[in-house]
């Protein structure tokens, strides 16, 4: 009897196992498969956003900036990126000459992992070395594309520009629309053109709603309400909810139409490995810090055009937050000898906007 007991016993044995090791497989199966399945799409979008933003890059000529003493690598430094936002279309005939319409600079702290975004008002009264003169910070892109605007921004803030992003607002409304829209708050009822240029197609209500790429592009654009400074910061903020919502598990699967709205859309002297090197500011512990600023003046109407004048006191501290936060020399020498008290030597500034505009 011992010996039956003994014989079932380890029958009993062997049959559990053997149902343990069904279990096991049963769970460990649909994990290897979601585990190759996560690789594999991981391998998809890395080689689709190497061919994707290897056509976005250009050449800029420039090794380094002239405020930078050797070369930056945004992996162990801090970094500036001057994002220079577009609205050109084949309808407006405008490709290759358009005002900036959005201008903001980030400079990426890599010990803390902290980004400061400054909104530079489009109407900006400012020194622009490509012509010699001063005018609308908007008119550097037109007469000298992206080097005339990062040059005119060096200028201004006098801190290095490393990198530089040229997004048209094509991007804008597919990114957004490519992580299913965001939620922002709408100050007022707006009637706004959309990305056609067809005159109140937008219409939004005040208060807090989800937005799709056109809605939030006409709230980012509109200024018939306000003015430049809370343009910028509805700008800002609409940024951060993309920034916030693209990094999210949430919108993992979104990756490849982001890639790809971005990719048609952009161009920069960022080279696909340098762009890897940012990933680390979205997948640190917490959420990623943005801390947004904007430059303060005041009306500034000369002649029969408008501008906005810069608080030299307020410019002067944030030009030292920057440096700060970039960690270089606040002693750094402004690139250009100009008239900086906003007199200008050959012609007005009334004049300038008329005679000269670009387009």
């Amino acid at each position: 009897m011992s010996k039956e007991k003994t014989t079932e016993s380890r029958m009993g044995k062997r049959g559990k196992k053997r149902k343990l090791r069904k279990r096991a497989y049963f769970i460990l199966i649909p994990i290897l498969v979601v585990f190759v399945g996560v690789l594999t799409y991981a391998a998809y979008l890395y080689t689709k956003a190497d061919s994707v933003f290897s056509e976005s890059y250009k050449d800029d000529g420039r090794a380094k900036s002239d405020l930078r003493e050797e070369a930056v690598d945004p992996a162990k430094d801090n970094v500036s990126i001057l994002i220079i936002g577009v609205d050109q279309s084949d309808t407006r005939n405008n490709k290759g000459n358009a005002r900036s319409d959005t201008l903001m600079l980030a400079t990426l702290n890599i010990e803390d992992k902290s980004v400061k975004l400054v909104s530079i008002p489009r109407d900006s009264y400012v020194y622009i070395p490509e012509v010699g003169y001063k005018t609308k910070i908007n008119h550097a892109h037109a007469y000298g594309g992206p080097d005339a605007t990062i040059e005119t921004v060096e200028n201004l803030l006098e801190i290095p520009v490393d990198y530089y992003v040229k997004v048209n607002f094509n991007a804008f409304i597919d990114v957004v629309n490519a992580v299913d829209g965001i939620k922002a708050d709408v100050p007022y009822e707006l009637y706004e053109q959309n990305s056609n240029d067809v005159q109140k197609a937008i219409h939004l209500m005040p208060g807090e709603q989800h937005l799709n790429g056109e809605e939030a592009l006409a709230l980012a654009r509109t200024r018939h309400y306000d003015n430049d400074i809370q343009r910028g910061k509805r700008q800002q903020e609409i940024i951060k909810s993309v920034i916030h919502k693209a990094v999210s598990l949430d919108s993992v699967l979104q990756y490849d139409d982001i890639i790809e709205a971005l990719g048609k859309n952009m161009t920069t002297n960022m080279t696909f490995d340098e762009m890897k090197s940012f990933i680390a500011y979205g997948t640190g512990s917490g959420n990623l810090d943005i801390d947004t600023l904007t430059l303060e003046g005041e009306n500034y109407q000369p002649g029969s055009t408008y501008f906005w004048k810069l608080d030299e006191i307020a410019l002067e501290e944030t030009q030292e937050l920057l440096k700060n936060h970039l960690d270089i020399d606040p002693a750094t020498a402004k690139r250009y000898e100009n008239d900086q008290d906003g007199s200008m030597s050959a012609k007005s500034a009334d004049s300038t906007e008329e005679e000269t505009s670009p387009y």
